[in-house]
């Protein structure tokens, strides 16, 4: 299984920081906020990574992770995303590094304090379709929202609402998916939403609809980065006590330009 992180947009909600950066290369506590995702996958036994991102500032990740070898990343690809068509359109552009595997997408700005390897291990054995990771939240309007038919452990997912004024639920959809190969043409169906962006909901949908899409409940806490309160939210998070993190490259002790 391949990883894929969605590391665009123009972050908008946290100008004008990111009017000079990327928003997942702010600092979440110690560490960028791309390391997360990174950590993530690679805690998961995912060692392939494409990162997909865009805008001016789109050659800085390349600068702080190069190929990931000092992250313990087997192999970093990079794709470009042009504009702003949303995270169902960015994920198009993962067609090829996929391969035809399946793959687990990280949107950049996800941060979790325990690890994925039990759900990815259970959707690399599921047969087709895809897997979506939800955790109960106290404001679910912000995220899409599923809407459960049954009680319990027979509870079944009847429906994923994007951003709903009235959520059926308290249980968002976290930025964390898997998908089987079919994601790619259920991307290049999609028509723009009401916002002019192709929806990654949408893509849950028709899976959905298909009959194989699977969830799990994650554990621990998870927040996303995408605004003032979340990111300062995420750092304290990080702070009093976060997953096991990624060994930092080695500092650089002599000066710039010292001769050895």
């Amino acid at each position: 299984m391949k990883g894929v992180i969605l590391a665009g947009g123009l972050g908008t909600r946290l100008r004008p920081l990111t009017l000079v950066t990327n928003k997942h290369l702010l600092p979440v506590f110690d560490r960028p906020m791309i390391y997360y995702p990174i950590e993530c996958l690679l805690n998961a036994g995912i060692q392939e990574i494409l990162i997909v991102t865009g805008g001016e500032h789109a050659g800085d990740f390349l600068k702080l992770l190069k190929n990931g070898q000092d992250l313990g990343v087997k192999r970093l690809a990079y794709a470009y995303q042009e504009g702003e068509g949303g995270i169902a359109d960015a994920l198009r552009l993962a067609r090829d590094f996929a391969d035809g595997e399946k793959i687990c997408v990280v949107l950049g700005d996800n941060i979790i304090e325990g690890n994925i390897r039990k759900a990815a291990g259970d959707f690399f054995t599921q047969r087709s379709g895809a897997k979506i990771l939800l955790k109960t939240v106290d404001d679910p309007e912000r995220f899409g929202v599923v809407r459960f038919e049954g009680d319990g452990a027979s509870a079944r997912v009847a429906e994923i609402i994007e951003k709903p004024k009235s959520p059926p639920s308290n249980h968002a959809v976290t930025g964390i998916y898997f998908y089987d190969a079919s994601v790619f043409d259920m991307c290049d169906g999609l028509e723009p939403s009401a916002r002019g962006e192709l929806e990654i909901t949408d893509v849950n949908n028709y899976y959905l609809k298909r009959g194989d899409l699977t969830y799990d409940v994650l554990e621990g806490w998870w927040t996303d980065a995408g605004t003032f309160e979340s990111l300062h939210r995420a750092a304290n998070l990080v702070r009093e006590g976060g997953a096991n993190h990624l060994q930092l490259p080695a500092a650089r002790t002599e000066p710039v330009g010292a001769k050895s």
